[in-house]
């Protein structure tokens, strides 16, 4: 039986530390949509779906995944894990890629390895590791997705990963077959804040229309002060993230 395969881009406006980040403008686009234009190119996924929240804030996430001819779900405005459940459910998605609203060039060929990978495996969650932040986040199979949904204990999963790598319940994998050129961690392409804003303005304004991650890395190379624009945030963005993860699980003493 053919098995569902999905990209979820995970988004919503209500940013705190760079409020709207998803609908700000480079070029007279929205930041979101290059995150759309990136992911159609997977060649291997069934469909891409725009996760958002239920709050009238979203309503124009939802008005961007329609006129760029994806589909849009509305769920939990806090509970990452149930909206993309909701989402398995409605579109019946044996194994997603997600896609942070974030990750604005996030890349296409990490996202189809993971779908290579989970056909070849069968594993319940992959992971990147070492690679460029912002190029790939993360596989997930959906039963091992209702599992967790079912072992938790909190509305609060922004930070999720943990109840896929740290409970001792699922096969977890990191990507395999990723490109040297991807190999790096002194680059950050994940938005977060005002000097990540101008990172992306500086790629999207100095490069081609139609570029790759590969013509992205080039570029920042021959112009090495590109990447100092943002990537001093990286501690700052990891520490906050730390701090903000934890496993609450059901039956706890």
């Amino acid at each position: 039986m053919k098995k569902n395969k999905a990209i979820f881009i995970t988004v919503r406006t209500g940013s705190t530390r760079l409020p709207n980040k998803s609908i700000l403008k480079i070029k007279d686009k929205y930041t979101i949509e290059y995150v759309i234009d990136s992911v159609k190119k997977s060649k291997y996924t069934d469909k891409i779906v725009l996760c958002t929240t239920t709050l009238d804030g979203d309503n124009i996430l939802c008005d961007i995944a329609t006129k760029n001819g994806i589909e849009y779900f509305r769920g939990s405005v806090t509970d990452k894990l149930e909206r993309w459940r909701g989402t398995c459910d409605k579109y019946g998605i044996d194994f997603f890629v997600t896609a942070d609203g974030d990750d604005l060039l996030c890349e296409p060929e990490l996202i189809d390895l993971a779908f290579e990978q989970y056909e070849r495996t069968n594993t319940d969650f992959i992971q990147g590791k070492d690679i460029i932040c912002g190029s790939f986040t993360y596989g997930i199979k959906s039963e091992a997705l209702k599992k967790v949904c079912e072992i938790k204990d909190t509305d609060d999963t922004e930070m999720m990963w943990v109840y896929f790598t740290d409970t001792g319940l699922f096969n977890v994998q990191n990507l395999e077959n990723v490109p040297k050129e991807y190999m790096r961690t002194d680059i950050r392409m994940t938005l977060d804040y005002e000097d990540d804003f101008k990172f992306f303005k500086n790629i999207f304004e100095n490069l081609a229309v139609d570029f790759n991650l590969k013509d992205v890395l080039y570029y920042i190379d021959k112009n090495p002060n590109v990447k100092n624009i943002n990537y001093y945030l990286e501690d700052k963005w990891s520490k906050n993230q730390q701090q903000k993860t934890k496993l609450v699980l059901k039956n706890e003493e």
